[in-house]
């Protein structure tokens, strides 16, 4: 694995999977984190798979009901990506079920927001799910809870609703090691990174780039913000008109 800063919702995340898979008999079984993008959510999502040997699934804006089993039987290596379809709807459900009962092993899926475009996906999973009571843990943007309500079924079978966190300065210095090594960055502007990112991890990690880049250039071993100074920071706006 990459090198991975140990941020606050890779923890939150590694809490909700612990949660469902250790959960008492007859408590349901799944766990949803929900966030704006940039949060970090992916990342963390990928790193505690890895940790807890979860089948990590991407769902694509494309996919249908038959997309998303196939992908989830090539990651349990069930299918190939190249090679014919592994089987019916019915049959690639039930080989997907079994599999998760016998390996006892959590099931991941990133993007869940494109299954809420349609009926059948979002009862597919939890058709997944109540064919093997294996964890499950699903994520998306911030309105996934209340898109979900749609769907009492499958919105009352959530153990854990886990807020996504905003980018915090413990954050950023958790982050400033990976994308600005070698340079001491202050706290005043690591915080200052914090307060203009609009909570994404992501444009703290851009920012800390742009720093160690212009920091190689002027031949820093440190950085406060006054030495920063008025230099441009990425903020997530559009550029204006004419620039």
């Amino acid at each position: 694995m990459p090198q991975i800063a140990t941020l606050h919702n890779l923890e939150l995340v590694r809490v909700a999977v612990e949660k469902i898979n250790g959960r008492q008999d007859g408590l349901p079984g799944f766990a949803c984190l929900y966030g704006p993008a940039g949060y970090g959510k992916t990342t963390a999502l990928a790193y505690v798979s890895n940790l807890t040997r979860a089948y990590y699934v991407q769902i694509r804006s494309a996919w249908s009901r038959k997309s998303l089993l196939e992908n989830i039987m090539i990651e349990m290596g069930l299918a190939s990506r190249n090679g014919k379809s592994p089987g019916t709807l019915p049959q690639m459900l039930d080989m997907i079920c079994q599999q998760l009962t016998e390996s006892r092993r959590p099931l991941v899926l990133d993007e869940f927001d494109h299954c809420c475009r349609n009926d059948g996906m979002v009862d597919l999973v939890r058709d997944i799910y109540e064919g093997s009571q294996s964890p499950v843990l699903i994520a998306g943007e911030e309105l996934l809870p209340q898109r979900l309500k749609r769907w009492e079924k499958f919105h009352s079978r959530v153990l854990s609703w886990v807020p996504a966190q905003p980018v915090s300065l413990r954050d950023a210095q958790q982050l400033a090691p990976i994308y600005c090594p070698d340079v001491c960055i202050a706290d005043d502007l690591l915080m200052h990174l914090v307060s203009i990112s609009g909570g994404s991890v992501r444009r703290v990690s851009v920012n800390l780039a742009g720093i160690h880049e212009e920091a190689n250039i002027e031949g820093w071993s440190d950085i406060d913000r006054p030495r920063w100074g008025d230099r441009p920071l990425y903020t997530g706006e559009a550029p204006r008109k004419g620039r």
